[in-house]
C-alpha cells in the first residue's frame, strides 16, 4: 500500500467534507434555475443524447449536476468519496426514486462491468491521484457505445485575462470585503493538495486527450465551456463575473467503442485525434 497516496486521498476527503455544508454558497458550485441550469442541461443533452439512459455520476458532491441529469430523465447512480457531501445530496433529492447515492472511490468504483450508458463528472479529473487507473475503470463500467462526459479546467494557472481579473477582484475586495464562501485555488489548503496531484501543475485538454485515448476510448471531442460561463455571467455580480474569466475550462466527451469499432481501431482504421466543435480551436 502506498502510504503517501492514502494520506493524499484522506486529505482530499477531509477537504471536501469540511466544505460540504457551505459548498453551494460558493459561486460556480450551485447550478441555479434559469439560464445557467439550461446551459448545463444543453451541454449534457448534446453529449449524451435526448433519450434517458443509465448514468454513473462520479464525485457528485452536493448533487447539483445530479439535479440536471434527473431533469433530463436519466436514471442516476451518484457516487462520492465524502460521506458529508453525500448527506447533503441525499437531503436535496430525498424521495426521488430515479437516483441512488453510494459512498465509493471514483478511481476504483467497484461497480459492475458494462453497467452504464454514460459516466459523467464535474471538476473531478484534476483531483485524480491515479488518472490512468481511473480512466481504465470508467471504460470498464461503460457499455459498448457508452459515453464519458467530463467537465474540468486548468485550476493551477490562470489565463492572461484571468490574471487581470484576479487583480480586479483583489482590488474590489479591498473595498467590499472578502467572500467567505469562496475557497478557490488560491487557498493554502487547496494549494497543498494540488501540489501533490499528477495534474497539480495544471489539467489541460491537451494533456487529458492522450490518456483518454490510451484507455481505449474513441470519438474524443473537446468542446467549449463558454456557453455555461456566459450563462453564469448573466445573473452574477461583478466579482463573480470576473471569476468566470480566471481559468480555462473545457468539456471532454468520448465513447467506449462498439465491438466492430474496437476491431477497426486495432486494425488501424480509426484515429484517436480529438474533434473540436470550434474548428481548429482546441482551447475552450
Amino acid at each position: 500500500m502506498d502510504v503517501r497516496n492514502h494520506h493524499l486521498k484522506e486529505d482530499i476527503r477531509e477537504y471536501w467534507s469540511k466544505r460540504s455544508e457551505t459548498f453551494d454558497l460558493a459561486f460556480g458550485h450551485r447550478i441555479p434555475p434559469g439560464s445557467e441550469f439550461e446551459a448545463w442541461a444543453a451541454a449534457i443533452r448534446d453529449a449524451l443524447g435526448a433519450a434517458p439512459c443509465r448514468v454513473l455520476e462520479l464525485a457528485c458532491g452536493t448533487g447539483e449536476v445530479t439535479n440536471v441529469l434527473l431533469s433530463l430523465g436519466h436514471q442516476v447512480v451518484a457516487l462520492d468519496f465524502s460521506e458529508a457531501m453525500l448527506q447533503v445530496a441525499q437531503r436535496k433529492h430525498a424521495g426521488n426514486d430515479r437516483v441512488r447515492f453510494i459512498l465509493a472511490d471514483a478511481e476504483n468504483t467497484m461497480e459492475p462491468d458494462a453497467a452504464y450508458d454514460a459516466v459523467v463528472c464535474r471538476h473531478l479529473v484534476w483531483t485524480l491521484t491515479a488518472p490512468e487507473q481511473a480512466l481504465a475503470d470508467w471504460y470498464r463500467l461503460l457499455k459498448p457505445g457508452g459515453r464519458l462526459l467530463a467537465f474540468d479546467g486548468n485550476w493551477a494557472r490562470p489565463t492572461a485575462i484571468g490574471r487581470l481579473a484576479q487583480g480586479a477582484v483583489g482590488a474590489l475586495e479591498r473595498i467590499v470585503g472578502h467572500d467567505p464562501h469562496y475557497d478557490g485555488a488560491m487557498s493554502e489548503r487547496h494549494q497543498a493538495i494540488m501540489s501533490r496531484l499528477p495534474f497539480g501543475d495544471g489539467l489541460t485538454a491537451e494533456r487529458l486527450v492522450p490518456l483518454v485515448a490510451a484507455a481505449g476510448f474513441g470519438d474524443i471531442r473537446v468542446l467549449s465551456h463558454r456557453p455555461i460561463a456566459s450563462a453564469q455571467r448573466r445573473t452574477a455580480d461583478l466579482r463573480n463575473r470576473l471569476r468566470t474569466l480566471f481559468y480555462r475550462r473545457f468539456i471532454l466527451t468520448a465513447a467506449r467503442p462498439t465491438v466492430p469499432e474496437a476491431r477497426k481501431q486495432r486494425e488501424g482504421g480509426a484515429g484517436a485525434d480529438p474533434v473540436s466543435d470550434t474548428g481548429n480551436e482546441r482551447r475552450p
